[in-house]
């Protein structure tokens, strides 16, 4: 396992960041038991992953952050910790309160990276930032990253606080932070932290058209948006993606490898990557996934797969909300 900094800051993460949505189980993930949960964290730990992603809002069958805090009881020094804090409650009146709730949850008395979930365009940037930087001089935050914000929103988040990291979608079959998302991270050494690096499991080779794809994945904009629960009024790009997925396929079967592993493998391959988000449920799902992390892409393989989905970019351009046109991430 290899480790990176946290933007400017000391605090080193794994490359592997494990995901706990799943834990809250519920309508998006299915029944997930509590236990098998705690075991895949610990397993995790054991394999040396240390850092763990999780929200506020992942709440369901049970509570991510809770679940989370249970299992790293006793355990707490071995992990960097990530949650979020959703747009309402980025009031400045709530902000602490919001924080706190999530401290008791996880059972610590500070948070090593504190994310704002999404954008609130109704309240004034600044306002939330300067809530946030209480948090971190009094120590219950070290550090503060933001999630889904496009180069406007980043750019004024910079100018009243420290930024480590930007929260984003990002694979093979999803691409648009490429257009301009990614060089402003780059130009200011703010850290990417990616989620559906699998592309929600496309990429693993599961599904062999859009057909067989489940109605709550395919309401993506790779999908069109007749699929029963995608609302982003367009007409997606359902060729363009099963054909970049055959041969992603093949590459990897002419390396003798899975596609998922190579998948993987290209985006850690990428600029200004720190971690990679991976929703393992079990710990026989870590052991799946970890192989990726110790998996270095030849150049010209990573090159090919880059122009195997070349079509997909260009027909999903600069927007980098996977579910919405009217595109969130200003």
């Amino acid at each position: 396992m290899q480790y990176k900094s946290l933007g400017n800051t000391d605090i080193k993460v794994s490359e592997f960041a494990l995901g706990c949505w799943p834990f809250a189980g519920g309508t998006v993930w299915g029944p997930q038991e509590d236990s098998v949960s705690i075991a895949t964290v610990h397993a995790a730990l054991e394999k040396g992953i240390t850092f763990f992603d999780t929200a506020e809002g992942y709440n369901d069958d049970s509570h991510s952050e809770e679940v989370l805090g249970q299992a790293l009881a006793g355990r707490r020094s071995e992990a960097i910790i990530a949650t979020k804090i959703s747009p309402p409650h980025l009031v400045p009146n709530l902000v602490e309160e919001t924080c706190d709730a999530s401290l008791q949850k996880l059972q610590t008395d500070y948070i090593d990276l504190y994310q704002i979930h999404w954008p609130n365009h109704d309240v004034a940037v600044e306002d939330s930032m300067a809530e946030l930087l209480k948090l971190r001089d009094a120590g219950k935050i070290r550090s503060i990253g933001v999630c889904n914000f496009g180069t406007q929103d980043l750019s004024a988040a910079l100018e009243s606080a420290d930024i480590v990291t930007d929260q984003l979608p990002y694979n093979l079959l999803w691409r648009p932070i490429e257009v301009a998302i990614q060089p402003k991270c780059l130009e200011n050494n703010v850290g990417l932290i990616c989620y559906s690096p699998l592309a929600q499991g496309l990429l693993t080779g599961r599904y062999a058209n859009a057909d067989e794809v489940p109605d709550g994945l395919s309401r993506s904009r790779l999908f069109n948006n007749d699929r029963p629960l995608a609302n982003h009024g367009e007409d997606g790009c359902e060729s363009e993606a099963f054909e970049g997925i055959a041969k992603v396929i093949e590459i990897a079967n002419e390396l003798g490898e899975h596609p998922a592993k190579v998948a993987l493998a290209w985006v850690r391959s990428r600029p200004g990557i720190t971690s990679l988000l991976v929703g393992a449920r079990s710990p026989g799902e870590l052991d799946l996934n970890i192989p990726a992390f110790e998996y270095e892409l030849p150049a010209r393989i990573a090159d090919q797969l880059t122009a195997a989905t070349e079509p997909v970019k260009a027909k999903l351009g600069s927007n980098a909300d996977m579910w919405s046109g009217d595109n969130r991430m200003r």
